[in-house]
């Protein structure tokens, strides 16, 4: 909770959201027909359930940023939104959510998540993280290996390496261990419990 309260502090301008947008937005246009019941290295999701998780989240965003509740929304964006055209369903809500995110003081915003109410900043920087180390699932699930921009990279790593064990979010796998001379990207990789092959 001490880590929460202090992000929630932590106010910054620059956070990459745009750019982990666009980075998934890319990879979501190379999956081919037959790759969307690959397994990616999230060991419970297809390339779809990742796509899914990712199109949801960005669905969540206008919704909260206008002060709804958890359970105000409750479950209607649970189970399937991606339908019939997932690139598509994956295209309005990205682009739903960096309308709503363009809004001048939507960062100054208190958002209701279902641990309790954080700052619209912290919101932002958890759903910038997400995204970029899903980003290299994506690629993996596909086959195109990924260097993931060095922007993102340097975002996610500096937001979740003083968490530590992230595995109990039942989100991440446990850490894994990296040479000391690993690149950023290995080490961000490692601390989700990934392991980089590119």
């Amino acid at each position: 909770m001490s880590q929460r309260r202090q992000h929630q502090r932590a106010a910054r301008t620059g956070t990459p959201y745009p750019e982990a947008l666009a980075a998934f937005d890319e990879r979501v246009r190379l999956i081919t027909p037959d790759q969307w019941d690959s397994p990616t290295p999230c060991s419970d999701w297809s390339v779809r359930d990742l796509v899914n998780h990712l199109t949801g989240e960005q669905l969540w965003v206008p919704e909260l940023l206008m002060g709804a509740t958890i359970g105000e929304v409750g479950g209607r964006f649970d189970g399937d939104v991606l339908g019939a055209d997932p690139v598509a369903a994956w295209t309005d809500a990205a682009e739903a959510a960096r309308q709503a995110w363009a809004v001048p003081g939507a960062a100054d915003l208190t958002v209701h998540l279902s641990f309790g109410d954080v700052s619209g900043q912290y919101y932002l920087d958890q759903l910038t993280t997400d995204l970029a180390i899903h980003t290299w699932d994506l690629a993996e699930g596909t086959g195109r290996r990924t260097r993931l921009p060095a922007v993102l990279v340097d975002f996610a790593l500096g937001q979740i390496s003083g968490y530590g064990d992230l595995s109990g979010s039942g989100l991440f796998d446990p850490p894994l261990p990296v040479p000391e001379d690993a690149d950023p990207q290995t080490r961000l990789l490692g601390l989700a419990g990934r392991r980089d092959g590119g």
